[in-house]
């Protein structure tokens, strides 16, 4: 049973860690120097949609297993298990805000057609996920180096 729930964080952990390096690292540079804002802020969106829905579910997932792979582990975990525990929580915090304000406010900018408001989101949101990323790294250096 431990297997499998390790196996489930692990595929959770990929799919969040690898939505953001592909957002961050392969979609948005080359979308903001090929594109015009109307075309690029509503493909953005499509994408993060997409993706923070995916997001979301890993999160879940993320959540119900560490919390049991880490009570199960009781008083005798590894210092790294309780870092990347720590960590994970401040980086599900600021998916749930990227979600609720900047997203959101991109949502609305791209219909209202208000690019510079959209541009201004899709910053914030960059700016959020390479946060999450780089503490996504933190948090797995936690637990791989900190025993």
């Amino acid at each position: 049973m431990r297997d499998l729930l390790l196996f489930f964080h692990l595929a959770a952990a990929i799919v969040w860690m690898g939505g953001m390096v592909f957002m961050v690292a392969a979609l948005r540079p080359p979308a903001t120097a090929l594109l015009q804002p109307p075309q690029r802020l509503p493909l953005m969106a499509a994408v993060l949609a997409r993706f923070l829905l995916l997001a979301g579910v890993s999160v879940a997932v993320l959540l119900a297993t560490g919390l049991t792979l880490l009570l199960s582990g009781g008083a005798g975990a590894p210092p790294g298990w309780k870092a990347m525990a720590g960590i994970g929580i401040v980086m599900m915090l600021v998916y749930a805000h990227i979600v609720a304000a900047p997203f959101r406010g991109l949502k609305r900018a791209v219909a209202a057609q208000d690019w510079p408001a959209g541009g201004k989101r899709m910053a914030q949101i960059t700016l959020l996920a390479k946060i999450n990323l780089a503490l996504g790294w933190v948090a797995i250096a936690a637990v791989v180096l900190w025993r």
